[in-house]
């Protein structure tokens, strides 16, 4: 199961300073309903009391914590504990952490945030949640220009560069094409990327997926090597991937396709076409797919493209979102859920509304729920709502030092 996100809404940039240790009243731009929000136009009730603790975690570096709502009952259906970063671009960076250096494979978010040095940071995008290919990306994920992952369901993607001593961001919407090309006259698609092949299907294998294609042996695998195929393996899959090459995995049509035209010893070509909309002002370093897109200048979308799972918007969860303010500071935002006890967690529409409050101008919804995790000085600052505590995901977007 691969999880899905929230829907948009819409919200107004707060120019206040976040810095102050207070006290606020009527600042909620949320409506309070209990459970399951009801209907996303209706009137905001009655703004709730919050508390906001602040502290600097490093030079450019803030944390925010908000306690939104009544907190002096036991249980409620408005409480909400929200967490955020503000990073100012030019002291920080934002990068891109996968579970163990790999495409496949689960980390919590703060084992990586250790092991990379963070000083903050949030889970990620989507993932594959169980079987032999867990951890697999469930959208976009392109890192220092290579494609690991395919676009998924229309979903837009987290657009990233560190470079010229600023950190820039964008959400962007991604147009993948992908094939190989043997010789003059044979090219077919490429499918997919570092994921388990369905019928028909062309699957690229590269060296971060991992040490062999996990594949079963109905199909053919040509091993890549220096433009070359240095190998054929027909029936019996897994085959091993080449540090510096890669594998193409076919089945049926596609391994038919295979035997016929990429024997052993021909010269073929990957060739990946990109596109990025709007096009960004910066050569990205990564994007990490996402979705919804919460906020585009300032304002919520009128729709999203992208394809997410019944009650996903509708419906008040855990949530995680990364956004970009007008001044350039950077935003990341963790919200509590299922834990009425705590935080009852937001809808699309409230987390739009939270983000342009926030002063965002731009936003994007990442993987929620139980994935959800903001981990601060390498230990987890919020409060994950799975039973077994945080939970293991497929990547995280973590701040360091510049």
């Amino acid at each position: 199961m691969i999880l899905s996100p929230p829907g948009p809404g819409r919200g107004r940039p707060r120019p206040a300073s976040l810095a102050a240790l207070a006290v606020l009243a009527g600042l909620s731009l949320l409506h309070a309903v209990a459970g399951p929000a009801s209907s996303p136009g209706a009137a905001v009730a009655a703004k709730p009391a919050e508390t906001r603790r602040s502290e600097i975690v490093a030079p450019g570096l803030e944390h925010i914590e908000i306690r939104r709502g009544d907190f002096g009952v036991g249980l409620g259906p408005d409480r909400w504990t929200i967490h955020v970063l503000v990073a100012d671009p030019a002291r920080v960076r934002l990068v891109l952490g996968r579970a163990r250096d790999r495409v496949v494979g689960t980390e919590t978010t703060s084992s990586m945030a250790r092991r990379l040095g963070a000083l903050a940071g949030v889970n990620g995008g989507y993932f594959r949640t169980e079987g032999p290919y867990k951890g697999e990306p469930g959208g976009i994920v392109i890192a220092a220009g290579r494609v690991l992952s395919e676009p998924s369901r229309r979903r837009p993607g987290l657009a990233v560069s560190n470079r010229g001593g600023r950190t820039r961001i964008a959400v962007v919407d991604v147009d993948l094409r992908a094939e190989v090309a043997a010789g003059k006259a044979a090219k077919r698609r490429i499918d997919g990327f570092n994921r388990p092949r369905l019928d028909d299907e062309l699957i690229l294998f590269t060296p971060e997926f991992g040490g062999t294609t996990m594949t079963g042996p109905n199909g053919a695998e040509a091993v890549l090597e220096k433009g070359r195929v240095t190998a054929v393996q027909d029936g019996r899959g897994d085959a091993a991937i080449p540090r510096g090459g890669a594998v193409l995995s076919g089945h049926g049509a596609a391994a038919a396709w295979l035997r016929d035209r990429l024997p052993r010893g021909t010269r073929a070509e990957v060739r990946t076409d990109i596109r990025l909309s709007p096009k960004p002002g910066f050569s990205p370093e990564f994007v990490l797919g996402g979705g919804p897109r919460l906020l585009a200048a300032g304002r919520a979308p009128v729709s999203d493209p992208g394809v997410y799972g019944p009650g996903f918007a509708e419906a008040r969860h855990p949530r995680t979102a990364a956004g970009v303010r007008a001044d350039g500071r950077l935003l990341l935002v963790t919200v509590d859920g299922r834990q009425p006890e705590r935080s009852v967690g937001m809808t699309i529409v409230e987390l739009a509304a939270l983000l342009g409050e926030l002063g965002a101008v731009e936003a994007i919804n990442m993987d929620g729920g139980g994935s959800t995790t903001m981990v601060i000085r390498g230990e987890v600052a919020n409060g994950p709502s799975d039973l077994t505590g945080e939970r293991p995901v497929g990547d995280a977007l973590l701040l360091v030092r510049r």
